[in-house]
């Protein structure tokens, strides 16, 4: 008996180390951004906009609203799951910003999932959000129909439109519609011009378009 719960408690050593080494998925920049708040740690009611790489490529994302307090928490090719899972104790909650912005679920899609998945993580996010930042004005980036992709547009379109739907009697909540703005005029087609040569990432034009949407919420 004592020989199996030695071996026991050693498997769950071996495990726990094993954790340890393998971190969480992009560690590497989250730990960039617990060394800013080592060295300067931002004050509260800041506004944050978190998310995936459309936040993190998003260079002069600070000086488009200079004298706010904007705290930029971009993680490149991140997924809105990994935010639930893993981000928000690290780059979210500790900030307590009076509002925050998020852009993600863009990912989730082009790694297979379903419309009704991507709104279901938002909807586990929405009531963590509330419970600990309950005066803090949420908005959720609508995902963009990026051309590079596609074949994910329908999927896209349905994901918005249910998070949108859940949004819509949620207190302090806004969905904000950054598909029309870059779109090519009078059509239902991303303008690809806003896009870096990657088409998937904007270029300053594309930022433009929605920094026009943006201002006014940030203000």
């Amino acid at each position: 008996m004592k020989l199996k719960l030695f071996l026991f408690l050693i498997g769950c050593t071996l495990i726990g180390k094993a954790s340890a080494q393998q971190g969480f998925p992009f560690d590497n920049e989250i730990r960039v951004f617990k060394h800013q708040d080592s060295l300067s740690f931002p004050k509260p009611g800041g506004i944050l906009f978190i998310g995936s790489s459309s936040i993190r490529l998003w260079t002069d994302l600070e000086q488009r609203f200079t004298g706010k307090p904007i705290i930029k928490r971009g993680v490149g090719g991140s997924t809105l799951e990994q935010l639930v899972d893993y981000y928000t104790p690290y780059i979210l909650f500790p900030y307590q910003p009076r509002k925050i912005f998020i852009y993600a679920g863009e990912n989730d899609i082009a790694d297979g999932k379903s419309a009704p998945f991507v709104a279901k993580e938002f909807a586990k996010l929405w009531p963590l959000l509330h419970q600990k930042l309950p005066k803090t004005e949420i908005y959720y980036l609508s995902i963009k129909p990026s051309p590079v992709r596609a074949k994910y547009y329908t999927t896209v379109a349905q994901a918005n439109e249910l998070i949108k739907t859940y949004l819509s009697n949620k207190p302090n909540s806004h969905f904000v519609d950054l598909v029309n703005v870059i779109y090519k005029p009078g059509t239902t087609t991303p303008d690809s011009s806003l896009f870096k040569s990657d088409y998937l990432h904007l270029n300053n034009k594309g930022y433009d378009q929605w920094q026009s949407v943006l201002q006014p919420m940030v203000k």
